[in-house]
């Protein structure tokens, strides 16, 4: 599967949903057989989709039929054209960049802005119904226009009378995205020619290197953009599924290469030209565009292909890795639940009988104390809980093995001791290299710092390595801490990797974190602000290190992405339980080991900086030590681990030996009898330059070496509280004469106007004939607005539309709708629910406000109010939470608990009745707000989604009772 956001939308048409007409068994023209692709429309509207032409075809083409929409983007090319003739070239410079500046605006901006009202609302779709413009009865000359326009560019199956709304309007849109297209990029080809020049100073071989890089970056990118549009074809290229479906995702072709490579390798082109003109306006202009082009895929493309796409995955779903059976044991078949799965007794002195036995067995073992156990003790102080043998789950083990531990500076908890220390060591490596000026003028303290530096990264990739190795050969870390520790009871092994994992955990996040520290620190020691950025390389050097720099901090993000804290860590050295399978996704679909390439890119840039070539030293030094440590720990670990089923080519790879198949059969075929004495050459080549790579890289190992405060708090929480809540520019309509407030009236649906916390409120409201379709109810704390008349404070979120259909998430659509009896009622009935009502208890007020604005027409009283536990004994604080757990699923019974549900509901195989799961940690967060208030307890959402068993929440918060005061 591929990863979320790569657009390659190639059609399942061509291979599911075709249909073969008029062919023959045995029919030898069977390959030029016609296929029939279908589209489906949002109502259902299944159609046959006609064959549409590439824009260069359609425009460019002297015989193919012409739009007036094409004859306009032909004119604008062609002006473009003659201005860059006739101005002058100090004109023409600013004139085309600010023009190419609207192009891009006008691409990136405006189209992704329209695009995303049409993937959220049908907007597009919804102008042109509401605006009548194919309506023949309405506006039977305008539709007769764009139908003549349309047939003009179509071909003869095509039937402008036949196909949906959908569809025409999708052809109509293809106009301005054409002229959109293709002037932004003759805009800046204008823009980078007006800027040409001749670099000073530079060799006749540096000339032609440019020039020749340049030309095979531009050749690059117009392959990749041609190989692209082979896949998706017109409708991925013109975001046809934005008003049409057509089949499903297919990732191949130039797809595998690279991660969006119509956005991120498909803009080469760009650099290309800058290096041939030589000018620095252009490569920073063309840095500028690929950043709104990145933009316009993070805030639009992604965003619709999760929408379109995306399939939502509950957060602490448990999924058995491994099914308890009587003779099944492992050393994680044990509970992994501590406060839910084992008896807790704080008084007693005897050890629990049944205790070890919950492992082997799947009997449900009751647990019963006297009256005279009780007597004398606090009744919280006994916990009464059921003792099973669950099957092992990802979720559990995660929770187990990972809290929150530090990833670089993330998660960071200065109450933590390995936390202080790490920041300690950074904080004095800051403070050296930054903070002394003497040390840049020392060459004896110059010196230190690379040492300094090098025996980081020794320890780093050295050090590490070989304890790494040694743990996965001979289990050295784990078998160091179970015999020198003891570790009580039969959870002992449990309790030695886990041990031995955390301080792996720590040791590798901080050596992580100074060798990068350490490295900086050199440079920055090597470094001196340039006086004339302009003179020389300075400039470039500078832009192409930051460029680095930021390439290697994506590839990281993108491997933690995928790896996770487990991978990242190197989980599966310790844990063998975890499941040992592998998913080529997100970097790893395009690389087989993307730190093998692009792990030193920060460090090389770093060397640009600072133009060192000590630091440069150093960064070959390193990049080569992170790949003796992938050759010689992770990649046979690997093997040992997942055998056979590793991949030898990644998607980059198998691009690459595509196209060199393809280009050297063709070489062959022209070199005729001359293709022997060219395979011996290039054979002779490649065997030359694999022995010097080998012995450079044995020379180089050669010289590596081997083996009060709470009160504070809350009065800040509650004064944050407030100051959210100031936080609003209120909008008023300064007229309402025409409004009378007096029939706009609110009724909630409640006899004593109390609900209880998270559960939906249901609010009738009623309003003239002529009141605005945008008009919204909100919820706001009671006394939070001094004005009865206008609000003057934010709802937090807590507002819903009268009318749905007006607002597009929180932004009023602020357009006119045609009449009809629905919309004409004069009321109608709201329900607040999930993110929209208060979870905190107290007195609220509900507000009509007018026209999207915050005039106020009619309010509303209501309470919020939590039922408390009737008393701190185990079933009465379980009972309170199944309540609170299923209000803050919103009673979703795919989530919710099944001993919530019916009796007569089937529970799932291996899943224990309690547990329930989540769609994001917002309903977490709901829990701990709701948990804090009725038991005046405090848990991060963390804690709930580690959890999420009732039982599990209902010890841990007689626990924290007790220990707390």
């Amino acid at each position: 599967m591929g990863p979320q956001g790569t657009r390659s939308r190639r059609s399942l048409g061509e291979q599911v949903t075709s249909s073969t007409v008029g062919v023959a068994v045995g029919d030898p023209d069977a390959s030029r057989r016609e296929e029939i692709v279908w589209g489906k429309t949002q109502s259902g509207t299944v159609f046959r989709v006609p064959t549409t032409h590439d824009v260069l075809t359609s425009l460019f083409h002297p015989w193919h039929p012409k739009s007036h929409l094409d004859l306009v983007n032909l004119a604008l090319l062609g002006l473009q054209l003659v201005l860059f003739g006739i101005l002058p070239n100090h004109v023409a410079k600013p004139f085309f960049f600010f023009y190419f500046v609207f192009w891009r605006a006008a691409y990136n901006a405006g189209l992704g802005w329209v695009l995303t009202k049409q993937s959220k609302k049908r907007w597009i779709v919804r102008e042109v119904q509401r605006r009548a413009w194919l309506d023949e009865e309405k506006r039977p000359r305008l539709r007769s226009w764009i139908k003549n326009q349309l047939q003009g560019r179509m071909g003869k199956d095509y039937s402008f009378d036949e196909l949906p709304l959908e569809y025409n309007t999708w052809l109509l849109f293809r106009q301005p995205v054409d002229i959109i297209l293709l002037n932004d990029f003759l805009s800046y080809c204008m823009f980078a020619f007006a800027c040409f020049r001749v670099p000073s100073g530079l060799s006749l071989a540096v000339h032609v290197m440019r020039w020749v890089g340049g030309i095979a970056l531009i050749a690059f990118n117009l392959w990749v953009k041609t190989e692209a549009h082979h896949v998706v074809k017109d409708y991925g290229w013109y975001w046809g599924d934005v008003f049409f479906q057509r089949g499903a995702l297919v990732f191949d072709g130039v797809f595998e290469m690279a991660p969006h490579p119509m956005y991120s390798v498909g803009y080469a082109g760009y650099y290309g030209l800058s290096l041939i003109v030589g000018s620095y306006p252009v490569l920073f202009a063309s840095l500028a565009a690929h950043a709104a082009q990145f933009a316009f895929l993070v805030f639009f493309e992604n965003p619709h292909i999760e929408r379109m796409y995306g399939q939502r995955k509950p957060i602490a779903q448990r999924t058995p890795l491994i099914t308890p059976t009587p003779t099944t044991r492992t050393m994680f078949s044990g509970p992994l639940r501590p406060l839910s799965s084992r008896l807790y007794v704080e008084s007693s002195s005897t050890p629990t009988a049944t205790e070890g036995e919950t492992t082997e067995t799947e009997t449900e073992l009751e647990t019963e104390l006297d009256d005279s156990t009780l007597s004398g003790s606090n009744p919280a102080s006994v916990h009464e809980t059921r003792s099973r043998s669950h099957a092992l789950t990802q979720h559990d083990l995660m929770n187990f093995f990972f809290r929150k531990d530090v990833i670089i500076l993330r998660n960071v908890d200065l109450l933590r001791a390995s936390d202080v220390k790490l920041v300690l060591l950074l904080g004095y490596v800051i403070i050296m290299s930054f903070f002394f000026p003497i040390l840049h003028s020392s060459r004896t303290l110059l010196a230190f710092h690379f040492l300094h530096a090098l025996s980081w990264r020794f320890i780093h990739s050295f050090a590490l390595g070989l304890v790494l190795k040694a743990q996965s050969d001979s289990k050295f870390l784990v078998r160091h801490f179970i015999t020198r520790y003891h570790y009580p009871g039969e959870e002992a092994g449990r309790d030695a990797v886990r041990e031995a994992f955390n301080n792996w955990k720590s040791l590798y996040n901080l050596s992580l974190c100074m060798t990068y520290a350490s490295f900086v620190g050199l440079a920055w020691q090597t470094y001196s602000i340039p006086a004339e950025w302009t003179v020389g390389d300075q400039l470039l050097r500078h832009t192409l290190g930051a460029i680095l720099i930021g390439l290697h901090m994506w590839t990281a993000a993108e491997c933690y992405d995928v790896l996770g804290v487990f991978g990242w860590f190197f989980g599966d050295f310790f844990v063998e339980d975890y499941p040992s399978t592998l998913e080529y996704t997100g970097i790893y679909r395009f690389l087989n080991n993307p730190e093998r390439t692009m792990s030193g890119a920060a460090f090389f840039g770093l060397a640009l900086i600072s133009g060192s070539k000590l630091v440069f030293a150093l960064a070959v030094i390193s990049h080569l030590s992170h790949w003796w440590f992938l050759s010689k720990v992770e990649n046979p670990h690997m093997q040992k681990l997942y055998g056979s089923s590793l991949r030898q080519d990644a998607g980059l790879t198998k691009v690459i030996k595509k196209v060199a198949k393809k280009n050297a059969l063709l070489l062959e075929s022209r070199a005729g009898r001359h293709a022997p004495e060219i395979k011996r050459v290039a054979k002779g080549v490649k065997g030359t330059l694999d022995k010097v790579y080998e012995e450079t890289a044995e020379a180089v190992m050669d010289l590596l070496p081997r083996p009060t405060l709470s009160e504070v708090v809350q009065d800040t929480k509650v004064l944050l509280q407030h100051s959210r809540e100031k936080l609003v520019l209120s909008r008023v309509t300064s007229d309402l004469s025409a409004h009378d407030t007096s029939q706009y009236h609110i009724f909630i649906k409640s006899t004593d106007m109390r609900f209880h916390l998270g559960e939906p409120i249901t609010v009738e409201w009623q309003a003239p004939m002529t009141h605005s379709k945008r008009d919204w109810i909100g919820i706001y704390r009671k006394g939070a607005n001094k004005l009865p008349t206008v609000t003057k404070t934010s709802s937090l979120g807590m507002w819903v539309p009268v009318h749905h259909d007006e607002w597009d998430g929180d932004i009023p659509l602020g357009l006119e709708r045609p009449d009809s009896p629905t919309r004409e009622t004069g009321s109608g009935e709201v329900t607040f629910k999930g993110d929209r009502l208060p979870w905190v208890t107290g007195e609220y007020e509900l507000r009509y406000h007018h026209d999207g604005k915050y005039n106020v027409m009619s309010t509303g009283q209501l309470e919020i109010y939590v039922e408390e536990a009737p008393a701190l004994t185990f079933d009465c604080v379980r009972g309170t939470l199944m309540r609170l757990v299923v209000l803050a699923l919103d009673s979703d019974p795919s989530l919710v608990p099944f001993s919530s549900l019916p009796s007569e509901t089937v529970v799932e195989d291996g899943r224990d009745p309690d547990d329930f799961r989540f769609w994001s940690e917002r309903q977490a967060k709901r829990i701990a707000k709701a948990i804090q208030q009725v038991f005046d307890v405090e848990y991060s959402p963390e804690v709930i989604v580690a959890d999420a068993n009732l039982s599990a929440l209902a010890n841990r918060i007689l626990v924290s009772k007790e220990i707390l005061p």
